[in-house]
């Protein structure tokens, strides 16, 4: 799974009955560095329950003369800090440490072993036991939140109501609480006036950067069609934090995990491409033979897993957008669109030059080009890639979209916001 994954942040989708620091005595000295060998290989692709690579991860994807016409915009280093190692090991796997505008000043990972993992992989001389610890530190300008999903948005605020810049892995609200987090999120971005991206690997995926390019370019027209799909097959599943008892396991905040509560791998497809958003939504699920998506064993009560959503668009098309957990020979994150005039071969369509060591990196070759446009984005004060306006709608098109599906495919329409 591309989130981001990570980590071992409280990823609690409701009211937890343990505290964050009742987790770490929890686990205990040796516990908390259980399974620290398969995480500290470095170059080791991560791998579920069933051995599988998690999608994104098959090849390390570098842009061949992504350096070559590289040109600084600044000399300035934004000082960052990273929160969240984890399964995906995410925190150390975006370029940080190479980028030549960044000084790594600290790293986190509530579990102490993986933090100091992740401090050396980043090159950090500063480690801190929490990321509500590390927000406090005033030296630091950006953090990089690469915990886990529940825990996005709350840390997000926290970390903009504090002054800093903020980039966080997907997605950027979550389950149950996820359109209240979005009007506090939001808020927040507008009220501190820092910048906020969303780090959606799709938008960096070469298709569809081409695509957005000749979008923009005006050689699409207006966009009639658009799909996207997100294909992994969980099996028996992939490990997380888990609230009841305060370890890492199979029985973690995925286990059960509705699947269009983690859209944006798909709906970038549209809202990368266009700027344009999703208005209403028509969704239906389809019952998973999974174990852990029975209702009654997961915590979302939650039996699909796969759901496809058809969605209006702002520019007046139809999306089709896909999430699906347990369908074989399906696989990775694609998608497709379709405009008025034909693609036009002659406009360039290649991603941006990547600065000296900074690589691609997975999921496409996404890693690298995100963390260069959230770092650009604070250079030149400009908006981000995907910015906080592009990451709500990808976010509450799933939420709602869940909704619709609990409902049979009834029509319901998404929360906008747009600063």
């Amino acid at each position: 799974m591309n989130d981001d994954e990570p980590s071992s942040e409280n990823g609690n989708p409701k009211p937890a009955g343990m505290s964050r620091r009742g987790f770490l005595h929890g686990m205990g000295g040796a516990g908390a560095f259980l399974g620290m060998a398969g995480l500290a290989g470095g170059q080791a692709a991560p791998r579920d329950a069933d051995g599988n690579i998690i999608p994104g991860f098959e090849k390390n994807q570098d842009d061949a003369n992504a350096a070559q016409d590289w040109q600084p915009v600044s000399d300035r280093k934004i000082r960052v800090g990273i929160a969240g190692y984890g399964l995906c090991r995410f925190g150390a796997l975006f370029f940080y440490q190479n980028h030549p505008n960044v000084e790594v000043v600290a790293a986190t990972d509530l579990d102490p072993g993986r933090c100091a993992v992740l401090a050396k992989a980043v090159g950090a001389k500063k480690t801190y036991p929490s990321c509500e610890e590390m927000i406090k530190d005033k030296s630091i300008e950006a953090i990089y939140i690469a915990t886990d999903a529940p825990s996005h948005a709350r840390l997000a605020i926290m970390a903009l109501n504090h002054g800093k810049h903020v980039v966080s892995a997907v997605p950027a609200v979550f389950g149950f609480e996820a359109e209240g987090e979005a009007e506090a999120l939001f808020n927040a971005v507008k009220q501190s006036g820092m910048k906020y991206m969303m780090n959606e690997t799709s938008a960096f995926h070469q298709d569809l950067y081409e695509k957005r390019v000749q979008y923009q370019a005006g050689a699409l027209g207006q966009v009639i069609y658009s799909e996207g799909e997100y294909y992994h097959d969980f099996g028996k599943g992939l490990t997380g934090y888990n609230p009841k008892n305060g370890k890492i396991d199979l029985m973690g905040w995925r286990r059960g995990l509705v699947p269009m509560w983690y859209p944006t791998h798909s709906a970038a497809y549209y809202t990368s491409i266009t700027g344009g958003r999703f208005m209403e939504v028509s969704c239906l699920g389809t019952k998973s033979l999974y174990e852990g998506f029975q209702k009654e064993n997961n915590p979302y009560q939650n039996s699909f897993g796969t759901e496809v959503a058809m969605y209006r668009t702002s520019d007046g098309g139809i999306s089709r957008m896909v999430v699906a957990w347990d369908m074989k020979d399906a696989h990775g994150e694609k998608g497709r669109v379709y405009g008025q005039k034909p693609h036009d071969p002659k406009i360039d369509g290649r991603r941006p030059a990547l600065p000296p060591g900074v690589g691609g990196g997975g999921h496409g070759g996404s890693h690298g080009h995100l963390t260069n446009n959230f770092i650009e984005s604070i250079l030149l004060d400009k908006e981000p890639i995907v910015g906080i306006g592009d990451a709500l709608n990808m976010t509450l098109s799933g939420v709602i979209a869940h909704q619709s599906a609990l409902k049979g495919g009834e029509w319901m329409k998404i929360p906008q916001y747009t600063l």
